[in-house]
């Protein structure tokens, strides 16, 4: 088996059309090292001599194909990743969504995070409101990914000693428990969380979010498939709800209804009708 994998210029507009029909994520030219590079790592591991008989695999056995997109996508995160929009969550929406919400009786606020790699989003979301919400307010998450490995290692809740930085000391002491070789997720906090596979191309099903967080991820889409995502999440949003996207991500130009927010913490987008 060959050791380094190069696509003709044929091979790689079919494996990109692939990927983009079947996840939305746009591959150009500039990055198709990357892909050659997943692709070397797969035929490898399936003891698959050409990039062509590969192709034919995920194009007919769909397990294979989600492992294969699996490997494709990047998943760089960590706890309280860009500190300001969880600073904007504490002091601007989360007082937003009570005054809206509120006027008696117990609440549920429901916040998906989309695009969650290997948990340390919604799991510093959950440790965040279980701090700041008032009793007998109360919350849901539902935290989805299009890789089935960070899915896995999301719901295990264990997270070695180097992946804890940035978790306040308090945080630390009050939602892990110290175990050979890391922390783990304390139960109060995982039980709060449903782990569930999705492709952004799909439609996820839920409604009347207070909350959606897809940050770092539409950022590999096209125009086209981006808007597709975005409008999707207004669908699945409540008529006042808030929306959280990549620092380096922008609905700028976008035929999108979110209203784009500046405060003195971070920017973000919301939904009100």
């Amino acid at each position: 088996m060959a050791e380094e994998v190069f696509l003709s210029d044929a091979e790689f507009e079919q494996y990109r059309g692939l990927i983009y029909n079947e996840s939305g994520i746009h591959f150009t030219g500039t990055n198709r090292s990357i892909l050659e590079s997943r692709l070397r790592e797969q035929l490898r591991e399936k003891r698959i001599d050409t990039t062509r008989s590969y192709f034919n695999l995920i194009s007919q056995n769909k397990e294979e194909l989600k492992n294969f997109l699996d490997s494709i996508t990047t998943n760089l995160t960590r706890f309280f990743r860009n500190q300001a929009h969880f600073d904007a969550l504490e002091k601007h929406v989360i007082p937003e969504l009570l005054k809206i919400k509120g006027g008696g009786g117990a609440s549920t606020l429901k916040i998906w995070s989309a695009g969650c790699s290997t948990g340390e989003e919604p799991y510093t979301i959950a440790m965040l409101l279980s701090e700041i919400l008032p009793s007998p307010w109360k919350y849901e998450i539902v935290a989805s990914d299009i890789s089935l490995k960070c899915l896995m290692t999301a719901k295990e809740g264990f997270y070695a000693d180097n992946r804890i930085a940035g978790v306040p000391d308090a945080y630390l002491k009050k939602y892990f428990d110290k175990v050979e070789g890391g922390y783990k997720i304390h139960p109060s906090i995982m039980s709060r969380i449903r782990f569930d596979y999705h492709n952004l191309k799909n439609d996820s099903g839920q409604r009347n979010l207070d909350i959606l967080f897809c940050r770092n991820v539409i950022i590999y889409f096209d125009e086209t498939a981006q808007t597709a995502v975005i409008n999707r999440f207004w669908d699945s949003m409540a008529a006042k709800s808030f929306l959280f996207i990549g620092h380096s991500e922008s609905l700028f130009g976008m035929n999108t209804k979110f209203e784009f927010v500046k405060t003195q913490w971070a920017t973000f987008y919301r939904k009100f009708i």
